[in-house]
Order: structure tokens, then sequence, then C-alpha cells
């Protein structure tokens, strides 16, 4: 399938093509057969390794969310993936169950298309520990090991948030999303979405295994600094 350029495909294509889960961009990063074979089972053992890593802290989540949301844990969402191809991304819910349907009432902070909101009254206090420390996006381990993200890669966003970008920003989407990257370990929320759009797509230009590794040496410490978790 031959893709339009998205400086020319129209508003309103993009977002039937967003809706319908089909490709609005075309692939990009580095084809290299090697490359990409590496970084495959680099997701699989990876993710098997930290899954396995963090099952006790994983089923304690779950049991202490089951009681606390009564048996709604799981906060699942529509995200564009790889190409703009959508698939439902889950995390551990940090939200009252109402969320939705009370967003109207909270400012959004950003200047983009992404909501945010340092102090959205939404999240609750077990929800700002799980965000602080990145413990709630532990259950997308299940998505790379399974192929839909990858461990490094462009983190994937509401599809409705992706449907608002500039035709430009669109290319962030032509690898496959990820748990971590240069935007994660840079200052997170506190970077507004033109200079995160810029970030990924630096690693698009320059998707390579050495940067990956990289990236994931410099996740750790970052998320226990918690700066621009929110």
């Amino acid at each position: 399938m031959i893709l339009m350029n998205t400086l020319q495909m129209p508003a309103s294509l993009i977002s039937r093509n967003l809706s319908a889960g089909r490709p609005v961009v075309a692939p990009e990063g580095n084809p290299s057969v090697t490359y990409q074979t590496a970084k495959r089972l680099l997701d699989i053992f990876g993710s098997l390794a930290l899954i396995l890593l963090l099952s006790p802290v994983l089923l304690t989540l779950l049991i202490v969310l089951t009681i606390t949301t009564r048996g709604k844990p799981f906060f699942w969402q529509r995200r564009a993936g790889h190409l703009g191809k959508t698939f439902m991304m889950v995390k551990f819910r940090t939200m009252r169950l109402d969320a939705d349907k009370i967003k109207h009432l909270v400012a959004n902070e950003s200047m983009g298309p992404v909501f945010k909101n340092r102090r959205d009254p939404r999240i609750t206090r077990l929800g700002r520990i799980l965000r602080k420390t990145s413990l709630d996006e532990t259950p997308q381990l299940f998505h790379v090991l399974f192929g839909e993200m990858s461990l490094v890669g462009p983190r994937p966003l509401d599809v409705r948030e992706v449907a608002r970008f500039a035709p430009w920003q669109l290319r962030r989407l032509a690898v496959k999303p990820g748990l971590t990257c240069l935007w994660q370990v840079s200052g997170r929320s506190d970077i507004g979405f033109e200079e995160w759009s810029r970030m990924d797509l630096w690693y698009v230009r320059n998707q390579s295994l050495s940067t990956d590794l990289n990236l994931l040496w410099r996740t750790p410490m970052k998320v226990l600094g918690c700066k621009g978790a929110y």
C-alpha cells in the first residue's frame, strides 16, 4: 500500500484512517534486518525478564487496585501504534472511575494536543504514586512481549490526540511505539509537545541498537528521579 504524503493528506482522511485502524504514515527508522531482529529479541527477553522481576509488585498492585477500584484495576484506551494502526493499550488505573465524564472540568495545561494537568484532581492518591514511579505503565510490558510495542520508541498516544497532530508530527508513528524514549529520560511532562515531537523524530532518524541500549540504560535513574511525572 502506497501512502499519501502526510503533508498532503487532508485532516479528515487522517482522522478516518485512525478511526479505522489504517496506516497514516509510511514506515521509517532503521530498516536493517539485523537491527530489527536484534531489537525484537531484546524486546522479548527484556520484557520477560522485567515481568518476572516485577511480578511480586504487579501482583500486589493488582490486588490493591482490584479492591480500591471496585474490581476495575486496569485502564484501557485506544492508542495509535506503528504507522497509526490502533491497539487497546493497558495501564494500571490511576484515576477515579468517572474520570472521562468530568474531564471537561479540568484545565489542560499543555500547549499541544496532549492533555496534561500537574494537579489533576481526578488522580487518586495511589494513582499519584504510581505515576511518579511509572509503575502504572508496567502492564505494557505485555504489549512489548506480544509485539504491539517495543522497549524503546515514541510513547503511544490517545487516537483522539493523534488526530489533532500537525502533519509533520505524525512521523513519530513511523516506528513502533515504546515504553521509554528520549522524552522519557529528558523531563517527560515538563517538556512541551512540540519539543517532545522533535525528540521522537530524532529517534526515528537515529534508530539503532546503540541508541536503544543508551536510552534503556538512562531510564531507571530518570524514572526514580520522578522528574516531570504527573
